[in-house]
């Protein structure tokens, strides 16, 4: 399958997104929370947090800020869920860095793991507090890298501020409309 290029922008429920792998925006104990974490979990039912569960941890982190691990997507129409972890925007040094990790880690696993397609949310856009803008420039920039090729990525926008802002850094990187 070739890939589709740039990524595509949607507005839109990402819990229905029949991907190979959908993204959660997980926090670092990957056991559920809000926003998209929350209803992630939810939509998946209890076999994802089993399995959440499983995933090692040290001290109580079993997915630090900047890393993803997968497992599969319980009751999902993807095969995968990728948790990963974004910065909390006003706690960290760098959180460029640290989202364009958490980006780069999701989709190294979902490649890794045979992926074609992939759904993914505004990492840290919620309440970890990433503007919306500076978000979109981190996320599609490090999506347009020449070693996710393979991988068709839709960003799935939880609003029309969201898509909006997303469209605007979308255009300026790509010199297209999204």
């Amino acid at each position: 399958m070739s890939k589709q290029y740039p990524p595509r922008l949607l507005i839109g429920d990402i819990t229905l997104a029949a991907d190979d792998a959908i993204v959660n925006a997980a926090n670092e104990s990957l056991l559920g929370g809000g926003g998209v974490d929350g209803a992630i979990h939810r939509a998946a039912g209890p076999t994802l947090l089993a399995a959440c569960r499983a995933v090692a941890d040290q001290d109580g982190v079993r997915c630090p800020t900047g890393e993803a691990r997968i497992t599969p997507s319980g009751k999902l129409a993807s095969r995968f869920v990728i948790h990963t972890v974004g910065p909390i925007y006003r706690e960290v040094a760098e959180p460029a860095k640290l989202l364009a990790c958490a980006y780069r880690n999701s989709f190294r696993l979902a490649l890794e793991n045979a992926c074609t397609t992939v759904a993914v949310p505004a990492v840290s856009c919620g309440v970890y507090g990433y503007p919306l803008d500076e978000a979109a420039e981190v996320a599609l920039s490090v999506s347009a890298g020449e070693e996710y090729r393979d991988l068709t990525i839709t960003f799935y926008l939880y609003n029309q501020a969201a898509y909006d802002s997303w469209v605007a850094v979308h255009s300026a990187l790509f010199d297209q409309p999204a």
